[in-house]
Parts: C-alpha cells; structure tokens; sequence
C-alpha cells in the first residue's frame, strides 16, 4: 500500500508527513491544529516572544494529558480486576 504524503503547518513552519490512510491523515490534521489552537492561547494568554517557548509548553500539556489519562487507565484497570477478584471469591466460597 502506497503511503499517502501530506503537509501539516505547526506555528507557522510546513512538515511533509507520510500517512497510511486517510484515517491516519486526518488524525495528523486534528493534531496540527489541536497543536496551533494551543500555541495561540498561549500566545494571547501569555507574554511569550519565542516561538519555541510555546511549542515546548504545547509539548508540556499534551504529554501531561496523556500521562494522566495512562495513570487513570490504570487506576481503573487495578480496581476492575480487585472486582473481579472479589466476585470470584464470592462464587468460589458459594460453591464450596
């Protein structure tokens, strides 16, 4: 499968990307403007001159969302199985 190639602009600059599908495409285009729409909140909201400055803290807030979205996955995932766990014994101890 060929791989479709297209350009996505982040804080003014153009990158050449290479995507599988039109699925991954739009996924990347979601992204640069998630990316954009952050810089210019921060941009507006604070006294920000450098470029990469703003990027480093776009960087910032989506690596934290993603951290704190894998710690509560995770969270989630311990108490489901700790259920699992409590159920079993349960019927373990009803079929005794």
């Amino acid at each position: 499968m060929d791989k479709l190639k297209i350009n996505v602009v982040i804080a003014g600059r153009t990158y050449p990307l290479s995507v599988k599908n039109t699925k991954e495409e739009e996924g990347m285009r979601k992204a640069a403007n998630a990316i954009n729409n952050l810089i210019s909140l921060y941009e507006k909201n604070y006294a920000v001159s450098d470029k990469q400055d703003v990027l480093a803290m776009s960087a910032l807030q989506f690596a934290s969302k993603i951290e704190i979205s894998a710690l509560e996955k995770q969270s989630t995932e311990k108490e489901t199985i700790q259920k699992i766990d409590e159920l079993t014994n349960l019927v373990k101890s009803h079929l005794k």
